[in-house]
């Protein structure tokens, strides 16, 4: 298929490596997605092939899954202000994104990044962050090599320095989060933890689902908005190779929405129409019945994510965006 193609569009399924690029016409790879672990890029660089992928297309939408999740678990967090602390771990789209949006509900942010650094943010170092945090979010590429590996960056350690009451949600990369670690710990604190990846996916245990408090399929980042985002992005780097018109706005395409942000304030607002902007509880139902023989059925987890209806960010109801 790809033989005589000059360019080539795909998602994270599909291997561009050396055997499939070689021998063919390509100029240009541009893939929706925000990570880059299926494109060989210096195999791509050594023949000439301009790449494209869509980073930060969905920052918004996670950064709003993370919000929710809280609210859902303890919805008096919208009272806390300065209160209640929030960790946030990697300072990149979606952690730099998720900071600005916390702020504005007015929560204490402080955050952690050996890589970043975010004047906006108050940074600390991890044990502190670990130590002081009400509840952490992850955010961060799963990366097995260099001075700070993320593979397994939450693991028994890390978890025995965190307060017992603090929330952990990870909608990062399954494996920075240790699992086994991470069962033992519930066992033993009872903390609520919120999973939109998993260490094994799609492989997860009816165990690991009955001590998790909230889990949704690998969708944190499903947003309309952040599609769009993605397609333009590439759609742009596309017309840029090839010295086309870039004269299309994909996000002027989206239909209108009902606009619960008009005329009262963001905490109010979400008092009363978070539910009705996303449902996270059916996503959570709609995952826990897959399990089947004591393990959730990866074709039924495979086609949640593939039938999955998009939501819509809170900016498309009238409210903020960072």
């Amino acid at each position: 298929d790809v033989q005589d193609a000059e360019a080539l569009l795909v998602r994270s399924v599909t291997q561009v490596n050396e055997q499939l690029i070689q021998e063919t016409k390509l100029k240009f790879v541009g893939s929706a997605t925000i990570g880059t672990d299926h494109l060989d890029i210096p195999a791509l660089e050594t023949h000439n092939i301009t790449w494209s992928n869509a980073a930060g297309c969905n920052a918004q939408a996670v950064a709003e899954y993370v919000i929710t999740a809280l609210l859902y678990l303890q919805p008096n967090l919208i009272e806390k202000n300065e209160k209640f602390t929030l960790g946030i771990i990697g300072l990149g789209n979606v952690g730099s994104r998720l900071a600005y949006m916390a702020k504005l509900l007015g929560w204490n942010v402080i955050g952690h990044d050996p890589f970043l650094n975010r004047e906006q943010i108050q940074q600390v170092e991890l044990e502190e962050l670990l130590k002081t945090a009400d509840a952490i979010s992850t955010h961060v590429p799963l990366t097995k090599t260099g001075n700070h590996p993320t593979f397994h960056l939450i693991n028994a350690d890390a978890l025995a320095q965190m307060k017992p009451e603090a929330i952990l949600i990870n909608s990062a990369r399954g494996p920075v989060l240790e699992e086994a670690a991470l069962i033992a710990d519930i066992e033993k604190t009872k903390r609520q933890v919120v999973l939109d990846v998993f260490e094994h996916e799609p492989e997860i245990s009816e165990q690991l689902l009955n001590l998790i408090h909230l889990v949704t399929p690998h969708i944190a980042g499903y947003s309309l908005e952040g599609k769009a985002r993605g397609t333009q992005m590439i759609y742009d780097a596309f017309c840029k190779t090839f010295n086309f018109t870039a004269d299309k706005k994909f996000e002027t395409q989206l239909p209108v929405c009902e606009q619960y942000f008009q005329d009262q304030d963001l905490k109010q607002a979400l008092k009363q129409h978070l539910a009705q902007i996303y449902d996270i509880a059916r996503d959570d139902a709609n995952l826990r019945a897959c399990l089947k023989e004591g393990k959730v059925d990866q074709k039924a987890f495979d086609y949640l994510r593939k039938t999955y209806p998009l939501r819509r960010e809170w900016a498309a109801h009238g409210g903020p965006k960072a």
